[in-house]
């Protein structure tokens, strides 16, 4: 029988088994998505408060199940259909715990990104019923991307089984129609612009490539502060207009935060999509995120940063919200729009609350075990999730981009001498970092501002690297993370990196890469580590035996002696595990001899 794929870490064997009995639930050839199978996702998805993902065939064959990551599943191992122009003949059902089956823009992305036959979102609530079924379906293609169409949300009783199922063959001759795109153009063609340096918009580059675009053109206009009407002027916005055209650009991207007005007069002048700097690097954050919390921070910034910038006519978030008895009189499109923001992101909230109390508890019951935290931070793609490999064995997601990788991920590390501590990688820091992204964000970071010790990763190769690292220990700054002791380490050194450059004094020089320089790091690590430890000597009496197995469960024994009174144990603590040791065991601390 398949394997369950995805986040199955906490989940029981059993659970897992009884999910692996899905694969051989029967489906119709007219069932788009059975009721008995729905209640089943409903129930399963409540009692793990993760996503489930359902991949089936035209079939009716469950070909795939996934639990908790959805949009990092791949179906170029299993897509069915040969021609990358036809649809990949798999539909993907999904449930939503705590949340609407309102299909968000991720979905809708995974839908035409991998062609499928169809993508489902089933809401489910707290006591794992299924609130609401939406589904969309490919149209044919405008300049070369296939349109969506998404249905109204149903009841699971009343999703039109056989309609759905016609609607997908409908859809397999739609998307073969409409306007295509050359092979190599593809991706959009991207103009640069920017007013800081060259610098700058090399980094701005190498952002739209990390987002999927090609740079066709960019231009650098220095000037001191941006023009309040359309960043760069009306002169030069004029000149932009016409390399855009020149250049058959399909957007252009600023190099700085834009206003709500400039957004709007620059493309009114250059007659082409424009964004700014926040907008692509929240762009790349959608595409990467993996959890569900990653999603839902990325959610929050992009409603955080679209709240700032509805102007005129608005923007509309949702086809299917509001409606008949849901407006006041006289109330705008733009109020409509406002309002629907608020209340988004105040869901959002709500559940980033709650799965922060669960990092909380999670926090809670590390420190209990007196597990000392280790956290990898740096410039984005300065190479921490591969270090995190290389340290633990792991295989966390590796590719040479900017945020490859944004979702928090931790990995219990040996020490040489026998201790060990949780390596935490969180996500990568850039220049002009978002104030979105840094406050929707914060939970995560929040693990650098919490750690023992802080491993400050720097790209010996780079040549701004101090620029980066001052970018770093700012962003550091703001989240309060000052008091931890840090650790330099220049990675990706080599025999082309010289001993003399760059000059960060006592840093640690390794090679991810080829496994140079980690026993060093580990050293280094397991000093500051030892620093932090308190040696104590107790004398635990022979009736109280068994506080010794918690003692060396609970740090370093650095000698161990049994006289006539009992076993004079000397220990080397963390402070967490010597407050929590001796408020249990206070005559121990008080009578046994004392701190050595």
């Amino acid at each position: 029988m398949p394997d369950i794929h995805g986040s199955l870490e906490g989940i029981r064997n059993s659970l897992i088994n009884e999910l692996k009995t899905l694969y051989d639930y029967p489906i119709g050839s007219d069932e788009y998505l059975p009721v008995g199978l729905a209640d089943l996702l409903g129930r399963y998805s409540a009692a793990l408060n993760r996503e489930i993902s359902l991949y089936i065939t035209r079939d009716g064959e469950i070909i795939d199940i996934t639990v908790g990551d959805t949009s990092s599943v791949s179906l170029s191992s299993f897509r069915l259909s040969r021609s990358e122009r036809r649809l990949s003949k798999v539909r993907c059902i999904h449930t939503h715990p705590r949340g609407t089956a309102e299909l968000s823009d991720v979905d809708i992305t995974a839908l035409r990104s991998l062609l499928l036959d169809s993508m489902c979102a089933l809401g489910v609530d707290n006591e794992g019923r299924i609130t609401g079924v939406q589904a969309s379906f490919l149209q044919e293609r405008v300049d070369g991307v296939p349109r969506p169409l998404i249905t109204p949300i149903f009841s699971m009783k009343r999703i039109p089984q056989q309609d759905w199922m016609d609607e997908i063959l409908l859809s397999e001759q739609l998307v073969q129609t409409g306007d295509d795109v050359p092979q190599d153009s593809k991706q959009e063609r991207a103009l640069l612009v920017g007013i800081d340096s060259e610098a700058s918009l090399d980094e701005l580059a190498a952002l739209a490539e990390s987002a999927g675009a090609v740079v066709v053109g960019r231009s650098l206009q220095r000037k001191s502060k941006p023009d309040t009407f359309s960043f760069v002027g009306s002169g030069k916005a004029e000149e932009l207009a016409l390399d855009a055209q020149a250049l058959e650009a399909d957007v252009v991207i600023m190099d700085d935060d834009l206003t709500g007005a400039q957004l709007r007069n620059l493309e009114d002048i250059i007659h082409v999509k424009t964004i700014d700097r926040t907008a692509l690097i929240l762009d790349i954050f959608a595409q990467r995120a993996r959890t569900s919390e990653g999603r839902l921070q990325v959610e929050l910034a992009q409603l955080r940063y679209q709240s700032t910038r509805l102007i005129g006519q608005g923007l509309s978030l949702s086809r299917l919200a509001g409606g008949i008895g849901t407006r006041g009189p006289g109330e705008s499109k733009l109020e409509i729009d406002r309002r629907r923001i608020r209340e988004k992101i105040t869901r959002l909230r709500h559940e980033l609350n709650e799965l922060e109390a669960q990092r909380a508890i999670r926090r809670r019951a590390r420190e209990r075990n007196a597990v000392p935290i280790v956290a990898l931070v740096g410039y984005t793609n300065v190479g921490k999730s591969t270090l995190l490999n290389r340290l633990s064995g792991s295989d966390v997601y590796v590719e040479n981009r900017l945020f490859a990788t944004l979702d928090a991920t931790s990995r219990l590390i040996s020490l040489p001498d026998g201790g060990e501590f949780l390596l935490v990688d969180t996500v990568g820091f850039i220049r002009k970092l978002p104030t979105e992204l840094i406050e929707a964000f914060h939970s995560t970071l929040e693990e650098a501002a919490l750690a023992d010790v802080l491993l400050l990763v720097s790209d010996a190769t780079a040549p701004d690297l101090l620029a980066q690292r001052e970018v770093v220990c700012n962003v550091l700054d703001q989240l309060g993370a000052t008091k931890q002791p840090r650790i330099d380490i220049l990675n990706k050194c080599d025999d082309s990196v010289p001993e003399e450059y760059p000059q960060i004094p006592r840093a640690v020089r390794v090679s991810a890469k080829t496994g140079e320089g980690m026993d060093d790091l580990l050293t280094a690590i397991a000093a500051e580590l030892r620093n932090r430890e308190q040696k104590v000597t107790l004398l635990v009496p022979f009736n109280q035996y068994s506080v010794i197995g918690e003692l060396r469960s609970s740090g370093r024994i650095v000698s161990e002696e049994h006289n006539e009174s009992g076993t004079l144990i000397t220990i080397m603590l963390e402070p967490a595990a010597y407050g929590r040791l001796s408020s249990r065991y206070p005559q121990l601390f008080t009578t046994g001899g004392g701190d050595a």
